[in-house]
């Protein structure tokens, strides 16, 4: 694209952004149409994110619905928060019971937990969410903007900051986002709302309470008694015609709908809440001998989120503030000075670590005297905690480490396994300027991942017979593979328990280790390929477990109790490392994914008593033989004696049953609601035909390769199978895993030193 084309596109994105100000009487109509724009603050704010729509997750191993609004879709996912869906269902839940007045009125929604769970990147989430809803025809939000030029047939003109209106096409817009309809009289305000409810298809009413801001109540009057004095007739039509009042739409951002009070912000808390007096005005501006409110900087946090939404951030810092807001949900009206009041609508969130609880329980032993009490009641408290699912933590690590933000959204937990599993090159700058390529082999995001939510989980909630790797797969993923039995989280004795996630190595820390590895030199060499660049996951399981020590975010007894846990984490990765050299060197002996496909549309027609179609587009029955083969020779799992000829026994027609059809059968009671085909089912989802494709032992690589030494992997001898071997497995790594060369030979050389221990 050329220059002009950047700015071509530039333009069509500001005109796609705003509207042309339109009379008060042309909103009116266009409200009559379209009643949902004139949403008051939190049913704006729940619209918001119900418009992006949903998608199901699976976390702490249940399937959950997730607002796809957090998973930051305007900006590419750059501020997802990732997991913590139980407690962004439940702030949604809030929202639309405060946007209903359904009792949750006078609350202030509290969002606390410990550092890097993901509060800070909700904040940036609804930033980002508000401003991108605001550009778009269903979520445009207005406010009204005045011109007093010429009033009642002066020169006179309303006057803000310094400077005088010298003509009509001189507007200034009210600087706390009033609502439009606040310039309604109350009566006719109500009917206008009750008409528009009525055309409303929602549950949830629209409710414009409050008077307009002193700003536009100062130029309201003024225009009033303009034309009061000129002995005008029709007086609201006066004050309200379009050269005097118009209604705007404006995008929303920061300072306008949305405002932030950050922790490093000061002043005293009228200063902090609603603004401050600009005193050399006050000599400048008269109004009648009392303080005039366009001499007022409205530059606080209440102000600039009026109409939508205020975040006070890092709440701990801003303690002495709290109590100040306890009257803003109750009544919705906050001082300007002790004759200036202001109405506000805004939905009010408060975000915190730990540290808050404390400072709000100094005097709970108290009990009815505590002078907290009235506060902590109006704060509902929502607990962000650590991630405790491994496919988020991995997703998180990687975003950390890159500048990846895309959310996953897979198609089968088998996607997602890839995506956790992937290895990602990294290219980091050393001292002398120069650029180096470096690796995080497969399975090391992984395994940094897994250790972080191992570190997380509460050990007195795993079940008999299971670990700490095997809780948190359940929570990932929601079943277990006994075997080729899938064993689902529901039929183990498991809970998820108030420790599980509220404690455990941070995200943050895992980072710096690993981006501490990424500049270090590994020790390790090989005459052709760059090994000393890659990273292991036994490098990083081992630098996590060991620095923990001298970590400061760490406790003497967090640090004892996390470095045991990383046994059961290297144990688990060192399995799928395993698993992915057998596959590659017995890739050519795996059964082919077709063979597979026609053996289980075979027995589908047998159990069904149908026919299938054969190569030629004829029908005919299902071949007894072609299955009978298939068991014996591929599964494994019977041999002569199950057969009268070819006709199986109860044994083989058990397992076809129970094994074969159930899991068609669950796919198809899934797709009820379609037309079902066998072959719209992977063969790797009915978990006994995922066992054939491709899970070899040891003892398999024995029998076919009689000649392989795996103590000579390390240099084998030319011309030797294991020489043979070696180059096609790591080829075969390469392709079916993405390993580079030098990570297939670091993992398979890994894995071939602890096999050889057991290979007599």
């Amino acid at each position: 694209m050329t220059g002009e084309e950047y700015i071509g596109r530039a333009d069509d994105s500001l005109d796609r952004a705003y509207e042309a100000p339109m009379s008060l009487a042309e909103y009116v109509d266009q409200l009559l149409e379209r009643p949902e724009l004139a949403a008051h603050a939190s049913k704006y704010l729940l619209d918001a994110i119900e418009a992006a729509g949903t998608r199901t997750v699976i976390e702490e191993g249940e399937e959950k619905e997730r607002y796809r609004f957090f998973d930051d879709p305007h900006n590419d996912g750059e501020h997802a928060i990732l997991g913590n869906t139980d407690v962004l269902n439940a702030f949604v839940d809030d929202l639309r019971s405060i946007a209903a007045g359904r009792g949750k009125d006078e609350k202030i929604i509290w969002l606390e937990g410990p550092t890097a769970t993901g509060k800070s990147e909700l904040k940036r989430c609804l930033i980002n969410g508000l401003r991108e809803y605001s550009k778009t025809p269903a979520g445009r939000r207005y406010t009204l903007e005045w011109n007093v030029a010429g009033a009642g047939g002066t020169d006179s003109a309303l006057t803000y900051g310094d400077q005088p209106i010298a003509d009509e096409d001189d507007w200034y817009e009210s600087p706390v986002q009033v609502h439009p309809l606040t310039v309604f009289p109350e009566d006719v305000r109500q009917d206008l709302l009750s008409t528009l409810n009525e055309r409303l298809d929602d549950h949830i009413p629209i409710r414009v309470e409050g008077d307009l801001d002193p700003f536009s109540r100062e130029a309201y009057d003024y225009l009033e008694e303009q034309y009061r004095r000129s002995g005008t007739a029709d007086l609201f039509s006066a004050v309200t015609a379009p050269a005097h009042l118009r209604v705007k739409n404006f995008v929303v951002d920061v300072g306008r709908g949305i405002g932030v009070l950050h922790s490093e912000d000061e002043g005293t808390p009228k200063e902090r809440l609603v603004g401050s007096w600009m005193h050399g005005m006050l000599r400048e501006l008269d109004s009648r001998g009392r303080k005039n409110p366009q001499a007022f900087s409205y530059d606080g946090v209440l102000s600039q989120g009026n109409g939508l939404l205020t975040v006070v951030e890092d709440a701990g810092q801003h303690a002495d503030l709290l109590q100040k807001l306890l009257n803003v949900p109750d009544e919705s009206h906050v001082k300007l000075d002790k004759g200036i009041g202001m109405d506000i609508d805004t939905q009010l969130i408060i975000i915190s670590n730990p540290d808050l609880e404390a400072q709000l329980n100094q005097h709970a032993d108290r009990e009815g005297q505590d002078p907290l009490k009235a506060l902590k009641r109006r704060l509902d408290k929502r607990e962000f905690t650590y991630l405790t699912n491994l496919s988020l933590e991995a997703q998180l690590l990687r975003r950390e480490l890159t500048d990846e933000t895309s959310v996953w959204d897979p198609d089968s937990w088998e996607q997602l396994e890839r995506w956790i599993q992937e290895p990602l090159t990294v290219s980091v700058r050393d001292e002398l300027a120069g650029v180096t390529e470096k690796e995080l082999a497969p399975h090391t995001v992984e395994a940094a991942a897994l250790y972080a939510v191992v570190s997380r989980l509460d050990d007195h909630s795993v079940p008999d017979g299971l670990d700490l790797v095997d809780k948190a797969l359940l929570f990932d993923r929601g079943y277990l593979m006994e075997g080729d039995e899938r064993v689902e989280i529901d039929d183990y004795d498991l809970e998820t328990t108030a420790r599980d996630g509220d404690h455990g190595i941070p995200v943050t820390y895992v980072r710096d280790v690993v981006a501490d590895l990424l500049h270090e030199t590994q020790d390790r060499h090989h005459p052709d390929l760059p090994v000393e660049h890659v990273v292991m996951p036994r490098d990083v399981l081992n630098a996590v477990a060991e620095g923990m020590r001298e970590a400061p975010v760490f406790s003497v007894n967090e640090a004892s109790e996390y470095e045991e846990r990383v046994v059961t984490v290297k144990n688990y990765v060192f399995g799928r490392q395993e698993q992915d050299v057998l596959d590659a060197m017995m890739r050519d002996k795996r059964v082919d994914e077709a063979t597979v496909e026609a053996y289980i549309e075979q027995v589908y027609a047998w159990e069904s008593d149908e026919q299938i179609v054969n190569d030629r587009g004829e029908y005919v029955d299902p071949d007894p033989l072609e299955m009978k083969v298939f068991e014996i020779e591929h599964l494994g799992r019977f041999d002569e004696k199950n057969y009268a000829g070819n006709e199986p026994d109860e044994a083989v027609k058990t397992f076809r049953t129970d094994k074969i059809i159930t899991a068609l059968n669950r796919h198809a009671w899934q797709r009820r609601d379609e037309e079902f085909q066998v072959g719209d089912v992977s063969p790797t989802e009915i978990p006994v035909i995922n066992t054939v494709l491709g899970r070899h032992d040891w003892d398999d690589v024995k029998r076919t390769f009689e000649d392989f030494d795996p103590r000579q992997w390390d240099a084998p001898p030319s011309g030797t199978e294991t020489a043979r071997l070696k180059a096609q497995t790591i080829a075969n790594m390469v392709e079916l895993h993405d390993y580079s060369e030098a990570s297939a030979e670091l993992t398979s050389r890994h894995v071939m030193n602890q096999v050889s221990y057991r290979w007599d």
